[in-house]
């Protein structure tokens, strides 16, 4: 086959991995965005108080936060392709090992360490698909593409938190959470086979060369101030997402009294609108070379969001009984504004990664993740507790404030004439 052929033929197989990186995603975003829709049903069939229930649900983003680190450093050492593949399986195994012994049944409520230990697991184990995927796709394609790429592979999230919000609450209800881990284990095994089968690295580039230029360049990222700024402003505007995704179907159950068909909407509806804006942002980034302007922008418009859900609940609040239209503006209010904090996620990883270069995108997207679940863990720990001294408006206004807090870390657009040239990919 001559040179030219055999590039076609990397930039068609482009796609292919691209679709592995999203599948990848969504199959372990289907646990950790899924399974906290099913909050109110864990609540119950576990038998756990609201403390507990924070508890479980933010273990999952710990064990994701203290793995991505480590799964970016051996990604930029020993490739994509193994370090996906062997996350993908331990997460399937993890995951039918819930299914059989972690799973409430009849006489039997598993205790809350066994609960926890086993989100621990899953979260240890499944922080490997993140920065492997998002260096795959990085690899494959070239600037002009990059925003685009990294967006539809970040839409990855809602993907799988919308087959989550679908599926999950019904086959907890109606099957247990039996279902509910054997589903998602199996999501993971057939993603499995198709990363066996599509991801390779590029004709074009010499693994070999790739991997030695890695293991000399890793420490470079963790040194990298600007980094390491924009990974802070990533984890601080992710914990009011990670407060409607946590703990939004609780808020719409306890107090504006929803019924699961209109919860299953309001978070379903979520999770598409940031499929949509993630596509979007990142092929309008692409072609207007602006992504620190919609950054900057982005956060600004988080934070009024959450400040205007403050202050609707506070209004709703005041109430004596609270009409059908407040619910259905409440639930409302909750998808805009969920949608709106979900907006940035490819264009933030890709000016992150594009700094970073590409043999220290794995690290660089572990960085980030790490940040990510960090805050995963923290916000279902924190929001009891302010739910305990405060309110809900009080909840949604910390978001407001933790989006303001981001945009003092999100880098400023440099001038066009004084902007410092990135690395080559």
């Amino acid at each position: 086959m001559s040179r030219s052929a055999a590039f076609a033929n990397n930039r068609r197989h482009r796609w292919k991995v691209l679709g592995v990186g999203v599948a990848a995603n969504a199959s372990f975003s289907a646990a950790f965005s899924g399974i906290p829709i099913t909050a109110v049903l864990i609540r119950s069939s576990y038998q756990l108080g609201n403390a507990e229930l924070g508890l479980v649900l933010g273990l999952m983003g710990l064990g994701i936060a203290l793995s991505e680190l480590p799964w970016g450093l051996l990604t930029d050492r020993w490739g994509d392709r193994p370090v996906l593949l062997s996350g993908l399986a331990a997460t399937a195994v993890a995951l039918l090992l819930m299914a059989l012994f972690v799973a409430p049944a009849p006489g039997h409520v598993p205790g809350l360490p066994l609960l926890a230990a086993g989100l621990l697991l899953v979260g240890l184990l499944g922080g490997s698909v993140n920065g492997s995927s998002g260096r795959a796709v990085m690899t494959w394609f070239d600037e002009s593409e990059r925003g685009l790429a990294m967006s539809i592979r970040q839409t990855a999230v809602p993907l799988g938190g919308a087959t989550g919000a679908l599926i999950l609450p019904a086959l907890a209800a109606h099957l247990g959470f039996a279902a509910v881990y054997g589903v998602l284990a199996a999501f993971c095994t057939i993603t499995l086979f198709f990363t066996w089968l599509w991801l390779h690295e590029p004709a074009s580039k010499l693994h070999g060369k790739s991997a030695a230029h890695s293991v000399t360049a890793v420490p470079a990222p963790l040194k990298d101030l600007r980094l390491w700024s924009i990974v802070a402003a990533i984890g601080v505007l992710c914990a009011p997402q990670f407060a409607i995704l946590s703990f939004g179907t609780v808020f719409l159950h306890d107090f504006s009294h929803a019924g699961i068909i209109a919860i299953t909407f309001a978070m379903t509806t979520l999770q598409c609108g940031a499929m949509v804006m993630r596509i979007w942002s990142g092929r309008w980034t692409d072609r207007h070379r602006n992504r620190r302007e919609f950054l900057r922008v982005c956060t600004i418009a988080s934070a009024i969001a959450f400040a205007a859900l403050a202050a609707l609940v506070a209004i709703a609040g005041q109430l004596p009984t609270l009409p059908s239209f407040m619910t259905v503006l409440l639930v409302a209010t909750l998808a805009l504004t969920g949608i709106c904090v979900s907006a940035w996620h490819g264009v933030a990883y890709t000016e992150l990664a594009t700094i970073a270069g590409a043999r220290n995108a794995g690290t660089a997207l572990g960085m980030a993740n790490t940040s990510v679940f960090v805050m995963c863990f923290l916000t279902p720990l924190a929001i009891p507790h302010i739910l305990t001294f405060g309110s809900w408006p009080g909840v949604w206004l910390a978001g407001s404030l933790c989006a303001l807090i981001a945009l003092a870390f999100f880098p400023k657009p440099a001038p066009v004439a004084t902007a410092c040239p990135q690395q080559a990919f």
